[in-house]
């Protein structure tokens, strides 16, 4: 089989696909590391015949659903590949405007601060794939390098092999100093964060995309063979607010005083979210829009 006949099989294969060409080619890449232009180039390369049945089995997991990043392990999330499976959500491009919203918020929070500290500390709740977190600090370490080296990260999840999934990215994307200053818990929310001082359980930024599908929503959704986790989606009510309703005070009381939080929910319900916020105490609370316009996150500080 020829590249060009595999970008015939696969398309063809892929019909029920709304992007079939697109991940042919993805996966044709992945078996072949080759990219796009190399491809192009190669139309008439053979594919050994290990290349041949992995493209083959491929496209057969393709066909019930599997999202391609799933079957590659892999997806770009603000210009870094992340690892991925099944045990953590696919970054999607609309958390990229959360991440533009924390390195603005980040910056405010630390000039507000009464007076200096030799950290900065940072939670990525309900971590995952560890996308948020880890882009995040390594965003900042381009915007504002001097906070960036103050920066102390804790990631948690309540999923064990999803926080493993977030310590393998870690360890792929940040450079041994960051890794030391990185903490990994799996904890129900804040449930299992313990210490001795503010310094270990308390922030200045809580970062967390959690799960906010009404539930009824979120099963419906996995009827497609996408096999995302449902516990990363199931926001466990009929409206999708029932861990944000559990988490926003929980939230309130581990930020410090000037701290802020953001958070991403869905636009079926970031009004809701944000006036819960507001009912706990948050100030300053706002709705940003991702990028196709709809409402995806809220944000809040402790005054």
């Amino acid at each position: 089989m020829t590249i060009q006949q595999a970008k015939n099989f696969g398309k063809n294969e892929l019909e029920n696909s709304p992007t079939p060409v697109l991940d042919t080619e993805v996966l044709l890449q992945h078996v072949t590391k080759l990219d796009k232009t190399r491809l192009l180039l190669n139309r008439d390369f053979s594919l050994s015949e290990e290349q041949e049945f992995l493209f083959i089995e491929s496209i057969k997991k393709r066909k019930t659903g599997l999202p391609v990043a799933y079957i590659t392990h892999e997806k770009e999330f603000y210009g870094r590949n992340f690892y991925v499976d099944e045990n953590v959500l696919i970054p999607k491009p609309d958390t990229e405007t959360l991440i533009e919203k924390a390195l603005e918020a980040a910056s405010e929070i630390e000039r507000s601060k009464s007076s200096s500290s030799d950290s900065f500390r940072i939670c990525d709740l309900c971590s995952g794939s560890g996308c948020v977190g880890i882009t995040f600090l390594k965003e900042l370490e381009k915007s504002a390098p001097e906070l960036h080296k103050k920066a102390r990260i804790t990631f948690i999840d309540i999923s064990e092999s999803a926080l493993k999934v977030t310590m393998l990215n870690a360890a792929r994307i940040f450079s041994e100093s960051e890794i030391n200053k990185a903490r990994f818990i799996q904890s129900d929310l804040f449930e299992s964060l313990n210490g001795n001082s503010a310094t270990e359980t308390k922030f200045d930024l809580i970062l967390t995309n959690p799960p906010y599908i009404p539930s009824k929503e979120a099963a419906d959704l996995l009827k497609d063979g996408r096999s995302e986790p449902i516990l990363a989606l199931d926001g466990l009510s009929e409206d999708g607010l029932g861990i944000i309703r559990r988490l926003v005070p929980r939230a309130f009381s581990r930020l410090e005083k000037g701290g802020g939080i953001i958070m991403e929910t869905g636009e079926y319900n970031a009004k809701e979210a944000a006036a819960l916020m507001e009912a706990c105490g948050f100030s300053d609370v706002q709705t940003t829009k991702d990028l196709n316009g709809m409402d995806r996150d809220v944000s809040g500080r402790k005054a």
